[in-house]
């Protein structure tokens, strides 16, 4: 069990870890050691995850997220396999963790008359600006 809130808890058997060569510089480690990490998690059928939970992590996973709900988080930072899968673990709670949150309520608010005056005041001044930036009409005398 993974353990995420007090009340979210995820099942190992949930996550399929994947083990694939990570690219970028190591030499002939990188090309015959396979210490990347791919977890792979079912957001849309997981029981553990409420239905507004659920939501939001499809929300903030943003292109992480396949068209099927399936989360793919990609740890490849360390150069031990145990240390990138511990990585994506964390990554995954993290995650959860932020769409458990409720987002705050907007309070709508009306600007204040200090506001308005100052705002007034900047557009006569900017008036002020382009009118002498005008040309002066020639007058016939």
């Amino acid at each position: 069990m993974i353990y995420i809130t007090p009340a979210i808890k995820i099942s190992e058997n949930e996550i399929k870890l994947r083990f694939i060569r990570a690219g970028g510089p190591g030499g002939q480690n990188v090309n015959k050691v396979s210490t990347a990490v791919q977890l792979r998690f079912d957001v849309k059928n997981s029981p553990a995850l409420p239905d507004q939970i659920r939501y939001r992590l499809t929300r903030l996973a943003g292109r992480r997220i396949t068209e099927n709900g399936i989360l793919i988080i990609e740890a490849r930072q360390f150069r031990k396999q145990e240390r990138n899968r511990q990585d994506a673990i964390d990554r995954l709670i993290k995650l959860i963790q932020k769409a458990s949150e409720k987002p705050k309520a907007r309070i709508k608010t009306r600007p204040g008359r200090a506001s308005k005056e100052r705002l007034l005041a900047a557009k006569k001044q900017r008036s002020r600006l382009k009118r002498t930036r005008r040309l002066v009409p020639i007058s016939e005398d």
